[in-house]
């Protein structure tokens, strides 16, 4: 490899929520009221410098600022440019926007002005983090109303750094809002958003401000003409700011925009060369005069520690020809990545040292550097040689981790073994004989409120602090607890709460083999809500039963169903941070198995009903449609496989909560569940739209409770959800439920929306039954 004389080390972006969750504990200390405003933005202030400090001692010169956000970047791309809905603003705020208007966008609530209903909220492209969606009217206007990024860029430039401010490209953000008070096209609302945006990028460079990062993921999308067009005119209108552009693409390949991209008038252009490394060559090829290329070759989305040494041989060309106008960084914000691997002390050694975290990824890009500018006969190539000797080391961990047994287990598989004995209208009416439930019938998602005490119960047992017995025996009475005020409520479909688990998919984690996991990796899914991701680090297997004794135990208790609750086998993938060594079909159908396994003994145990909850399904969607027919097959066979060992009686559900779910429509239906529940009530039931389009034939409960505002849904707003779905989906296939567990709310919030649910239930059952 030659010799390198210069190359920049770059950063697209932080995780904001602190290594312990500081910024998660103060924002839900504020919204009780229990901390200031004031209080709140110190921790923020804080965490911005720590941070901050970190990439600057890793070697990155320009820091991104604009990347932390109170609740979501989007959110607060939305405040700065006043595109707030009516609803949410404060009296007699028309020109201005304050931190409590975001958290009233975000959650309904906040702790001034008056509460309204939520914006809607989905998952940004295919990731599972959730962005606020921008709701924007036919003759929106746009003025800089938020002062938030221009108040941190001044805060890290008095620190003594140079501040790269982060937005989301104009393109992408009309992209991502949504149309209201009537359908439009959103691009004629293009020319007054540029005219912000340059309103913006003048008051970057009045600051001093060299650079900017743009970004825009909807170009790894394919892009029709006019959003193509949209591209072209936003950058050539921006040009003439004194400032320079650096447009960041992210998540996939932009090989087929690489025409239009490659003539932009741009300083700069970010690539993620780790979904899509081969199209590395065509931009480098095709770059202009003095601009620069940033390669993303540390991998921003997951935790495994990057193999340096085949990176800096990989790109070193590339590096050598464009002389100086190369930067490294990661493929897309860390955003995604748990914040430091220095906090975990429980780790195995030979599993910690696969693993790179957010702190530690940008020690990588310093390693990556090393490894391109050190020459031949430094004296530092004793530290180059332990970088490859480790990479070497990596490598062959990875390969010991295989299983025979679990490999010859799929090798075994025929198609016999994803499909239930019985076409889903012979099984209804076998489960209906069995289980001879009302109209309507109500049930829940899974999940009930984890109470301070609950989570100081399980603290207490991880310590060591209580024994085995004791933790269960409490579990137990909460248990216990959860299904008398659901039989109280009167409830059809029981559920028994969860309360052994922490999580959806870390639970899981936690107990299949060849899946490790952390005390501290988490990230952020939502605003304040985190999530700690497990590592699927070997082949999976399941060694027990892993929720069976907690069902049976919660159907002792009571002659109505209580459903066995599992999450499915492509959710867990999707939420967990996967091994890379192998196909994610192949992990997918391994824990399709490992799931297929507890179900089957679940329904061995007397467990009628089960839900396999598959949230994730549509995040996993590659982000260009060529390749939705591959994915959606084996995502669809990995359920299927899940689910069809057992019995015709046996009622099998799945959730999936905020999806678009018109272009994936005809997979969910391939899933063959036998129920559905899906998240309805932000969209008002629009959503139900690709279900009755479709004529979907299984049965399906639209939520009718938002679960993310604390607000409680009125008997009256329910009747009128519940009717909107009716117009939709006839009576006889639908079920009355939330649109989510109630794991996040408090029992005083959960109790009155279920007892208003089943009141609007009767309602409708003596008015359409």
């Amino acid at each position: 490899m030659q010799t390198l004389k210069e190359v920049t080390i770059g950063n697209l972006g932080f995780p904001r929520i602190g290594r312990q969750r500081e910024l998660k504990f103060a924002q839900e200390k504020y919204w009780r009221g229990e901390i200031t405003q004031a209080e709140l933005a110190q921790v923020a202030k804080d965490l911005r410098s720590t941070h901050w400090e970190w990439q600057a001692k890793a070697g990155v010169e320009l820091l991104p600022v604009g990347d932390f956000a109170y609740y979501d970047q989007v959110l607060t791309l939305s405040a700065t440019l006043n595109a707030i809905p009516e609803r949410h603003r404060g009296e007699e705020q028309a020109d201005r926007v304050d931190l409590d208007t975001l958290f009233r966008v975000a959650r309904g609530r906040a702790p001034t002005g008056g509460d309204a209903p939520a914006a809607e909220m989905t998952k940004y492209f295919n990731t599972n983090y959730h962005y606020i969606v921008p709701e924007l009217e036919a003759d929106q206007s746009f003025t800089v109303a938020y002062e938030q990024i221009f108040d941190e860029v001044s805060e890290a430039q008095a620190l003594g750094y140079r501040a790269k401010p982060v937005l989301l490209g104009p393109v992408s953000y009309l992209y991502l809002a949504k149309a209201v008070g009537g359908e439009f096209d959103k691009l004629t609302l293009l020319p007054a958003l540029l005219k912000a945006y340059k309103a913006i990028l003048e008051r970057f460079a009045a600051q001093g401000v060299e650079w900017i990062q743009l970004e825009e993921p909807t170009l790894a999308l394919e892009l029709d003409s006019d959003w193509q067009e949209a591209i072209v005119s936003a950058y050539e209108a921006l040009q003439h700011v004194d400032i320079k552009v650096l447009l960041a693409t992210y998540y996939g390949t932009i090989a087929h925009h690489q025409a239009l991209v490659s003539a932009l008038p741009v300083a700069g252009l970010h690539l993620d060369l780790v979904t899509a490394p081969e199209q590395l060559a065509g931009f480098a090829a095709n770059l202009q005069r003095e601009q620069v290329l940033s390669l993303g070759v540390i991998n921003g989305r997951n935790v495994w520690a990057a193999d340096i040494d085949s990176i800096a041989d990989r790109i070193a060309p590339v590096v050598n020809d464009l002389k100086g106008r190369v930067w490294i960084a990661p493929s897309c914000s860390l955003l995604h990545t748990p914040v430091d691997l220095d906090v975990e002390a429980e780790l195995a050694p030979a599993l910690k040292q696969q693993l790179s975290f957010a702190k530690q990824k940008l020690s990588e890009l310093a390693q990556l550097k090393r490894l391109l500018t050190t020459p031949e006969k430094s004296g530092d190539r004793v530290e180059i040689d332990l970088i490859k000797d480790t990479c070497v080391s990596r490598r062959n961990a990875r390969a010991e981790a295989a299983d025979r047994q679990v490999n010859s287990r799929v090798a075994a598989l025929s198609r016999d073994d994803y499909e239930r004995d019985t076409v889903f209208a012979g099984r209804q009416t076998l489960q209906q004989q069995k289980y001879r439930l009302p109209l309507l019938p109500t049930t829940t998602i899974g999940s009930f409120p984890q109470t301070p005490a609950i989570r100081g119960l399980r603290s207490r047992w991880r310590k060591g602090e209580i024994t085995e017995t004791f933790y269960t025996d409490q579990l137990r009475q909460v248990t216990k607890d959860t299904v008398e005020r659901q039989l109280k409520l009167g409830i059809d479909v029981l559920v028994h709460g969860e309360a052994e688990r922490n999580d959806m998919v870390e639970y899981f984690g936690e107990q299949l083999q060849g899946v490790g996991f952390t005390q501290f990796g988490w990230v952020q899914s939502y605003g304040s809500r985190c999530v700690k991701p497990p590592l699927i680090y070997g082949d999976v297997s399941r060694p027990k039963p892993m929720t069976v004794d907690w069902a049976a135990y919660a159907q002792s208790l009571t002659d109505k169903p209580v459903k066995g609750m599992l999450t499915g086998p492509v959710t867990i993938l999707h939420w967990s941070f996967a091994r890379e060594d192998i196909s994610r079909e192949q992990i997918a159908t391994q824990i399709g198995l490992a799931i297929r396994d507890e179900v089957v003994d679940l329904q061995n145990a007397g467990i009628g009903i089960i839900q396999i909850d598959e949230p994730a399904f549509r995040e996993g969607l590659p982000l260009k449609r060529s390749g939705w027919d591959t994915y959606l097959k084996w995502a669809v066979d990995a359920f299927k496989l899940s689910a069809a060992g057992v019995d015709d009686e046996t009622q099998i559900h799945t959730h999936m909560c905020y999806s678009e779910f018109n272009e994936t429509i005809k997979a969910i239906a391939a899933m063959d569940a036998d129920v559905i529940t899906i998240e309805t009530s932000r969209s008002r039931m629009e959503l139900l739209t690709a279900f009755e389009d479709f004529e979907y034939p299984n049965e399906i409960g639209p939520g009718v409770y938002d679960i993310h505002t604390p607000n409680t849904p009125t008997v009256d707003e329910m009747v009128t959800l519940i009717e909107k779905a009716a117009h939709k989906i006839p009576l006889r296939q639908l079920w009355v439920n939330p649109d989510c567990g109630l794991k996040t709310r408090t029992w005083d919030e959960v109790e009155p929306a279920l007892q208003n649910l089943v009141q609007a239930t009767k309602v409708l059952r003596r008015r359409l039954g």
